[in-house]
């Protein structure tokens, strides 16, 4: 998809008759959206589709199963419509003679807490939601959303306030009037809305605007803590000195705390979907969890958005997307928001090192490795994704975000070494993502793109260099970037900070360096390594974990075994299988094992100089409109 300027668009989108699409969010509480919309067509067989592939989910995801109560009708009479017998996600319906707008009602049945996944997982609760514009609507097979426009408007429950990218035509009461704009920026532009919703503008007065939006089910929730409000000013500046250039007219974080929504985050072009637990503010140590998903997403505006893989920039929401190169897109990005949010304090000190041993680690568990390679789990994103957790570590899972982030590392360190100091990943990111800044635009690459701009940097045999640790099976995770960068993997007797943030946050506890294993909140085995004490013992994923050494199971008692076992102490593990009791002997005698980084002082330190800040604090943010 060639960049097209935001004249050339503004000149296509005038010239098509526009959507009228109108969504009622006043049963958002009950988790039901309901959508009316007004759609030009031609006389004649006629042929409405609801988007399929969404973007930045990297598959065929769109929701069509919870679309319901669908109407059509042309100058109010009901019309027949027949859903397509292989393309289940087409309506074909006979335009009647002379009518050139086909209106269409339909539903939204978003689910419940604890379902589904990305933003067709959890969005809503009693306070507050999150409306994903592709699930609410169709639009005729063949159009161009790019120069389809659409005016869309929202109608709030009582006493809700909003935030989204879109600009605002007007407001009435409850009801907002978006500005019209084409049907692929109106699906790159959620809006969260809430009872408790706080807006604080970011960033300086120089430049396009910056804000974060944040929605929660309570106030104390959604206020921001003034320290991270600095940090986040300190992302725009970091970002701004690392890309070089904005490709957007102003930035907003959407940022969703509750403990009844999907957590994850998903990327737009200028704002995001970001989701974590009610406490993601009020418990400090869970702040650098949101930073660091909030900086990830960001760079996501550059790297996915701005500059795409020729495969994921395809031409309509129906079109298959082609994720083979997710490792540049995702991985690069994983890594690159991590370098951000090091630099602009949102880990606090040691969160980048401690981010690099957590990849480190798990990909040395995921001993799919012997037979996936790198690259295969980026093809294969779109069922990975939806993939159980129960043979993760033999399967492999989309492993291109932590072992990205340790294979760009890599990449930064040897390109600081060839340079003698001189030239570094930065260089890269500001030459292949930043050119003249200005209003959204999209400009793809193919791999010899990535490749000569790399060459242009710091002159290798880059192909060579990617084919080996991302084409071919690589038994061993790659850790070269952290020894050259000046440090080696090591092991903790207990897990960091940061660890201890995620294992709280998902109600998980990760055991994979010691015994073998991974148990959810409900104390259900996860999932097993491969050739690990638990394997070898016969421990099943999906068992539950009754009891530890003869006692009742707590984290406390397996975490005390653990630490026994380094005395000679045997593990004996009961579980539960379905409705089987089994006791297993474990073959251990390691102690707790917890991944780590050692500094190597025979080697410089270029993890911190990596990591170092670029700008000073910036002085007090902006208003945004």
């Amino acid at each position: 998809m060639p960049a097209l300027s935001a004249l050339l668009l503004l000149a296509a989108t005038a010239a098509q008759p526009a959507i009228e699409l109108s969504v009622d969010l006043r049963e958002a509480p009950r988790r039901r959206f309901h959508a009316t919309l007004s759609i030009p067509v031609a006389s004649g067989p006629a042929t409405l589709v609801y988007p399929k592939w969404i973007p930045g989910e990297h598959g065929p995801t769109g929701p069509l199963a919870d679309l319901a109560g669908l109407r059509i009708s042309a100058g109010g009479a009901p019309l027949h419509w027949v859903r397509d017998s292989e393309d289940l996600f087409a309506f074909r319906v006979v335009v009647p003679p002379g009518v050139t707008r086909l209106e269409v009602s339909l539903d939204a049945l978003e689910p419940a807490a604890g379902t589904g996944g990305f933003s067709n997982g959890a969005s809503e609760t009693p306070r507050l939601a999150l409306l994903s514009w592709n699930h609410v609507l169709l639009y005729p097979k063949g159009a161009d959303p790019r120069a389809l426009p659409v005016h869309a408007s929202v109608t709030l429950p009582e006493a809700w306030s909003f935030g989204t990218a879109l600009p605002v035509g007007k407001q009435e009461g409850a009801r907002v009037q978006f500005a019209p704009v084409s049907l692929e920026t109106l699906v790159d532009s959620p809006v969260l809305a809430g009872r408790h919703l706080t807006t604080t503008a970011l960033g300086t007065a120089e430049g396009p605007p910056h804000r974060l939006v944040v929605a929660a089910d309570t106030p104390e929730a959604a206020a921001v803590p003034p320290e991270f409000k600095a940090r986040l000013d300190r992302l725009v500046a970091e970002s701004g000195q690392l890309f070089g250039a904005r490709h957007y007219r102003g930035y907003t974080f959407l940022l969703t705390l509750s403990d009844f929504v999907a957590s994850f985050g998903l990327e737009h072009h200028e704002s995001s979907d970001d989701r974590m637990g009610e406490r993601g503010f009020l418990d400090p140590p869970n702040r650098p969890l949101v930073g660091g998903l909030l900086s990830h997403e960001f760079v996501h505006s550059w790297n996915g958005k701005h500059r795409r893989p020729a495969g994921l920039a395809t031409r309509d929401f129906q079109e298959p997307m082609r994720g083979d190169l997710l490792w540049v897109y995702e991985g690069l990005t994983t890594y690159l928001g991590q370098v951000l949010a090091a630099r602009s304090g949102l880990y606090g000190d040691g969160g980048f090192r401690e981010e690099l041993a957590i990849a480190a680690g798990e990909m040395t568990s995921h001993a799919g490795r012997a037979w996936r390679p790198l690259g295969d789990t980026a093809t294969a994103a779109q069922v990975l994704y939806g993939a159980r957790a129960d043979g993760t570590a033999w399967r492999r899972s989309v492993d291109y975000y932590p072992e990205g982030a340790l294979l760009w590392l890599e990449v930064d360190v040897l390109i600081r070494q060839r340079s003698k100091g001189t030239r570094s990943l930065d260089d890269f990111a500001r030459a292949f993502f930043g050119g003249a800044g200005g209003p959204p635009s999209v400009r793809t690459y193919q791999l010899d793109d990535l490749l000569a701009a790399l060459g242009a940097v710091a002159p290798n045999d880059w192909r060579a260099f990617f084919a080996a640790r991302v084409d071919r099976v690589r038994t061993a995770p790659p850790l070269a970037g952290l020894e050259a960068g000046g440090w080696t993997m090591d092991v903790a007797a207990e897990p960091g900070p940061l660890a201890k943030a995620m294992a709280a946050a998902s109600g998980t506890t990760n055991f994979d360096g010691s015994i073998g294993l991974s148990l959810s909140k409900e104390n259900l085995v996860l999932d097993v390594v491969p050739g690990s004490p638990a394997d070898r013992a016969g421990v099943p994923a999906g068992a539950k974990l009754l009891g530890v050494n003869g006692r009742a199971h707590s984290k406390e008692r397996l975490d005390d075994a653990l630490a026994a076992s380094a005395r000679g102490v045997p593990v004996e593990l009961l579980v539960l299988d379905a409705d089987i009791f089994l006791t297993a002997r474990l073959d251990y005698q390691g102690g707790p094992r917890y991944p780590a980084l050692k500094r190597d002082p025979a080697r410089p330190d270029l993890l911190g100089a990596i990591a170092a800040p670029r700008v000073p604090a910036t002085p007090p943010a902006a208003t945004m409109p």
